[in-house]
């Protein structure tokens, strides 16, 4: 059992995604930093408040901190164009494995095979590929 939760530990993959994750949380605290310090103080400079955090409206009694979400939304959007332009690049260069995700049966001994398979794993037949969706597979249609 040791050596099954070692060998899942210090697999690849785990740690990739314990790098990616460390990455990505530096990541979105650069970002939010640039959109509350940055972006939002030049939206509070334009509309001359103090700070986009002084930005509320009333609401029976209450106040509604709009600029704080609005903060939010700009990170968010901000974070998400960066993330699709780097997941873009990285599908045009070749690089990464963005191959179709999920199973289906092999039509001979039933077992599941990946979606893209041509050849079954557990029988060794040859199967037909699934065809790509042509948007997901990032290709044109003329």
């Amino acid at each position: 059992m040791w050596k099954d939760f070692k060998a899942f530990a210090f697999g690849g993959n785990l740690v990739d995604l314990a790098i990616g994750f460390i990455i990505g949380a530096a990541f979105a605290g650069l970002v939010e930093s640039l959109a509350t310090n940055v972006i939002m103080d030049v939206v509070a400079a334009v509309t001359g408040q103090g700070s986009t955090e002084s930005l509320t409206f009333g609401l029976n009694g209450g106040e509604v901190h709009y600029g704080r979400f609005l903060a939010s939304l700009v990170s968010f959007v901000i974070l998400a164009g960066i993330l699709f332009l780097i997941v873009t690049a990285i599908k045009r260069a070749g690089l990464g494995n963005f191959r179709a995700q999920g199973q289906r049966e092999c039509p001979f001994c039933k077992e599941f095979i990946a979606v893209d398979a041509i050849r079954c794993r557990h029988c060794t037949s040859a199967v037909e590929a699934e065809a790509p969706d042509p948007e997901d597979a990032g290709l044109q249609i003329t």
